[in-house]
This record gives structure tokens, sequence and C-alpha cells, in this order.
């Protein structure tokens, strides 16, 4: 499998780094420490921070070794009528792992944790008509959203992936390189310059590169609420990866992926193609624990990152040690229930479980 690298603006540096095939790249959905045990128990560690603690045995002084994992559940609850519910407490929600209940160790109504976002931009030609909506919405988001403690990324993607802004809390050079981005193709969808991700057989959009490289080569290392807010129509023809290696990056990175809907159906009929992007991005967000918010117009585009901007600041975190012990890099499903009706859970599907 051929791995899509960026073409970077800031400087031309090629990221080297191998392709983790899958079952090998490192599980980061739980946060792993090892600590000695002591006869004072302390709560869990918050999400984001190093959990190593030092506990001796109260009976015979001896120190053992335990390895243990905390996993961490960013959760959004909705009712019917879309609005957040604020006011839940750690007794309302219940939390599966395989279908087997957790016992909820960590719990808080999150406001201040710092935020890292991947800001994708479609620059390919079906976008021709609404990029300067989206530059303008996408700046507004980013002056609204971010705090001191955050950072976020810019990168547009087409026939090439650009890395446009790296991470930083400089909400002018992140308005900067929104403002950079630019159409790669022209509206019939040919043309466009060639760069380090050459088009695949039907030329055309990096999308699931473009999340693989946001989830794997940048926000694995990041502490923290993650996410990959990508402004498309998700119709990807060119890539060199599927649909579930960005899926599974994402997953690993702990990142949800959120999918501002923007298309224009009748372009990819025009070109005798068909268009499947709503289902692609319907994919994307359900395994990740993101949403997808179609936009039709200007209005919807500034109210799609409002609805974004509020969920991001208004979550509940879950934590929990696992009860399954094992440390075999399996995918380990997670549902989340609260003990109110006509509620709606956003949160991610599950992770992968550490290796060592």
């Amino acid at each position: 499998m051929q791995r899509p690298i960026f073409r970077s603006t800031l400087a031309i540096v090629t990221f080297a780094a191998a392709l983790l095939l899958p079952g090998h790249a490192p599980a980061s959905g739980a946060q792993t420490s090892s600590f000695e045990i002591q006869s004072q128990q302390n709560g869990p560690p918050p999400p984001g921070q190093d959990s190593q603690q030092n506990r001796q045995a109260p009976s015979t002084g001896q120190t053992l070794k335990v390895q243990t994992a905390l996993v961490n559940v960013f959760t959004t609850v909705r009712d019917k009528s879309h609005f957040i519910i604020n006011n839940l407490k750690q007794e309302d929600f219940k939390v599966f792992e395989d279908g087997q209940e957790q016992k909820v160790a960590y719990f808080t109504k999150e406001v201040d944790l710092p935020i890292s976002l991947a800001i994708l931009v479609d620059t390919s030609g079906s976008q021709v008509d609404v990029l300067g909506a989206e530059q303008d919405a996408a700046t507004r988001f980013v002056n609204r959203v971010l705090r001191k403690t955050d950072e976020a990324l810019v990168m547009s993607f087409d026939l090439d992936i650009d890395l446009l802004a790296d991470f930083t809390e400089d909400k002018n050079l992140l308005e900067n390189a929104i403002r950079k981005t630019v159409i790669n193709v022209d509206g019939s969808g040919a043309g466009g310059t060639t760069g380090t991700v050459p088009g695949g057989s039907n030329g055309g959009t990096d999308f699931y590169d473009a999340v693989y490289l946001a989830a794997h080569d940048k926000l694995t290392g990041e502490a923290g609420r993650k996410a990959i807010i990508a402004l498309t129509d998700a119709e990807d023809t060119g890539s060199k990866l599927k649909v579930q290696d960005a899926i599974e990056a994402a997953q690993r990175s702990d990142a949800v992926v959120h999918v501002l809907l923007i298309s224009d159906v009748g372009f990819y009929y025009r070109q005798l193609s068909g268009y499947s992007g709503a289902s692609v991005a319907k994919k994307m967000a359900d395994e990740t624990g993101g949403r997808v918010i179609e936009v039709h117009n200007n209005n919807s585009l500034e109210k799609a990152f409002d609805e974004l901007s509020e969920e991001l600041r208004q979550q509940y975190v879950l934590g929990y040690y696992p009860t399954n012990p094992k440390h075999d890099g399996s995918f380990r499903k997670i549902k989340v229930e609260v003990n109110r009706p006509d509620l709606k859970i956003l949160c991610r599907r599950g992770y992968y479980s550490p290796t060592e």
C-alpha cells in the first residue's frame, strides 16, 4: 500500500515516516501508564494528563508494578429538539465495552480541556462556487472557538494535500492559511498542478488521504480533545488509501471527524460519474463519533460552524478502566446510554487496545 504525503506550503518537507499497516499502529485510544500501588488511593487522572502515580502496598512494603489504561469517552447529549443537555450527572450514564458494563471512574462536564483541531478544506473543482463562503465561515469559527490553550492546523486537498498552517495558537496565522486556499482544478474537474500526491486513475480529490495524514501524522501525538473538521462534498476520486484506512487512523489517534457536507450533486452528474459522497461522510462520522452537517447556503454554513462550536465546548467526559485486561491491539466497541428518554448521544464507537 503506497503511503500519501504532504506537499507543505510552509516548506518543502516530505514526511518520511513509514506507513503503519493495520494492526501495527500504536494504540492511542487508551492512556496507558505504569504506577506503583500505595495504600492511599487517588482519583483517576483527567484526560490528556499523565496518570503515573507512586503507590506502596499497605502491609508488606513491597512494590508491585501495575499497568492500567484509562479510556476516556467524550460525549455530547442532545434532546429531540436538538438542544444540548448539560445538566446530567454521573449516575445518569452507563458505559459498555464489547457489551460489558464498565464502572465509570472519572466524570466531568468539560469546557476547558484544550482542543486540537485539523481543519481540512476541499479545493477540488467541485467546490469552486462555495470556496469563498467556506473561507468566511472557517475564519469566524477559528476566532470564535479557539482559546489560548487550543491549537489548530489548516490543510487543503485536491490533487495534492497541502499543509498551509501547522499547529498554532495564532489566529492570524490560521486565518491567513484559510485565505490561501485556492481551487486547484478548473470547473470541469480537470487540470491543476501535480504535486507530491499524484491523482489516481480518476484524477481528483484525495479526501481519504487527507484525513489519514491529519489523524496519523498530526493528531496522534496531541493530548486532550482532538477533532478533524472537513469542509467537502466527501467525493474521493484520487486517494491512495481507502476510506477504512482513514477511519482507522482517526480511531487510533482518538480523533472525531466532523464533515460539513457541501455538495453540488449536479456537478458530478454533469461529469457522468454519479455522487456517493454523502454515504462516505456518514460512515466516517458515525464510526469516529462525529457528525455530518449538510450545508446548502451561506447561512446554513455559518449555522453548522455554530453547532460544532457549541458541541466542542459542552461535552461530558466519562473515564473507565476496562474490565478486559488483554493488551492485544483489538478494536473494542463502546456504547454509552443515559437513563432519560428521547436523548441522542454522540460519542466515539470504540478504540484500539494497547499492544504492550
